[in-house]
């Protein structure tokens, strides 16, 4: 019976084999009557191509592809800074603050790209409506080019511009995060953070990449060392002034008692991440790449940024090394940032050799702004002001000193203007916080963590006991 049942179930499955291919040789046995093929194998090359193929992109088309895309990768570079702000400020902090610091880095970013959508960009890159000061071109971004534009090289698509510069605002504003770690309520950082990427950002920004009045004088800031880092720095000396130090951070003598980051192996990474970044920040800014000319001066600006890290992180950590009698890797961190911010400015105007001049002097800077910060007893956890404000001024000195064809004059007026510019007005908007009763938390929710005073939840895992 096994064997009669299984020669019928082979039968069957043969039948239905043959069933069906025969079904699908079917329709390729029968060939309409009217087809005449072609009589050589050319000839069908030739009328596949004018059939079906797409001509080959032309010289122009191959550079605006290559010039839209690299850009792309770059501002996903600079995008990737934010992971690397927020490792650094992390690791630089209490493990009790660590979900707060990290939710605040994510809502720069989002509420940074709604806001820059919606009116940054055009506040920014806006038609000028008073005398170099505001600009305005609407709400929203353009998803196609312009009806005139000529695709070729240095034509860039609106959206990918878009991204590209968003990615600055929301670097501007996660600096601020960590000058008021540890005692600021949430609520108040995201009214903070919108009204720097929606408003504050952009018309210092338009000043001089929108065609405003520092561009008319002259001034230079080639990918935002002052635009960027210097409001972003001077916003967060503004936030750490009205705030107050955090609870513990001086004695009631006056005296400095450090409250140490709970993860230098995150800070370390983090300032890794962000060296990568800066790849995309500084060269990125070329905005054109295709041509000898363009390769020449993005790669200057790549080896440009890499040496002033370097001598920055170096110089840094030699003077703590003096100062301390020990080599701090905190310092050694932050001088890489230094070096990295006073290059911004400059990257494409100066030499190798001035840049590792620039990045040595940020790196001694840094450690200056540090100690002077702690005489005053202004309590700033990692450093913003120093890395952000003092070496984004420095940048812009020094690109007077240093940059080819620039005034030394029209630098210190320029980099003065945007400090001013960043501090007076988030100055009083800590004020107005302040007066509200909605700037700091508690004294209980400080002690115990605003991860759970705020958030409710923990960073780490909890052992019970």
């Amino acid at each position: 019976m096994t064997i009669k049942r299984n020669t019928t179930i082979g039968l069957f499955l043969l039948l239905t084999l043959l069933v069906l291919g025969s079904a699908i040789r079917a329709p390729a046995a029968e060939e309409p009557s009217s087809q005449s093929p072609p009589t050589s194998t050319g000839e069908t090359e030739i009328a596949q191509h004018a059939e079906g193929e797409p001509a080959a992109p032309t010289v122009a088309e191959n550079s605006y592809a290559i010039d839209n895309l690299i850009l792309f990768i770059s501002a996903v570079l600079v995008l990737l800074m934010q992971p690397g702000f927020a490792m650094v400020e992390c690791g630089f902090n209490e493990s009790k603050n660590a979900v707060n610091i990290l939710f605040k880095n994510l809502m720069d970013l989002c509420i940074g790209v709604l806001l820059f959508y919606i009116v940054g960009y055009n506040l920014m890159y806006g038609a000028d409506v008073a005398a170099g000061f505001f600009a305005w071109g609407g709400f929203g971004i353009s998803e196609t080019l312009a009806p005139d534009a000529a695709i070729g090289a240095g034509t860039l698509h609106p959206q990918v511009d878009w991204l590209f510069q968003v990615a600055f605002a929301a670097t501007a504003a996660t600096i601020v995060s960590g000058s008021v770690a540890g005692r600021m309520q949430f609520r108040s950082y995201l009214i903070y953070s919108a009204i720097l990427t929606g408003l504050i950002y952009p018309i210092s920004g338009f000043w001089k990449w929108g065609g405003g009045w520092l561009d008319g004088l002259g001034f230079h800031d080639f990918a935002g060392s002052l635009i960027v880092h210097a409001v972003g720095g001077f916003a967060g000396l503004a936030g750490a002034i009205v705030l107050g130090p955090r609870i513990g951070r001086y004695a009631s003598d006056g005296k400095s008692k450090a409250i140490l980051g709970h993860n230098l192996p995150l800070a370390t990474l983090g300032v890794f991440i962000l060296w990568v970044g800066w790849y995309g920040f500084n060269p990125g800014s070329q905005l054109a790449f295709t041509g000898a000319a363009n390769t020449d001066a993005t790669v200057l600006i790549a080896v440009n940024t890499t040496l002033s890290a370097a001598a920055g992180a170096f110089l840094a950590m030699l003077s703590a090394w003096i100062l301390f009698k020990k080599p701090d890797l905190s310092m050694a961190l932050n001088g890489a940032l230094a070096g990295l911010v006073g290059i911004t400015a400059n990257c494409d105007c100066v030499s190798n050799q001035s840049a590792l001049l620039i990045g040595a002097i940020a790196g001694v800077l840094v450690v200056a702004g540090i100690v002077l910060l702690d005489k005053l007893r202004i309590d700033d956890p990692v450093g913003a002001w120093p890395v952000h404000g003092l070496c984004g001024l420095w940048g812009g000195i020094a690109t007077g000193i240093f940059g080819a064809e620039k005034d030394l004059v029209t630098q210190m007026i320029g980099s003065a203007a945007i400090a001013v510019w960043a501090f007076a007005t988030m100055f009083a908007l800590f004020l107005i916080l302040k007066a509200c009763g909605m700037l700091r938390v508690s004294p209980e929710e400080e002690i115990e963590g605003l991860d759970i005073g705020e958030h409710g939840m923990h960073a780490y895992g909890l052992t019970e006991k």
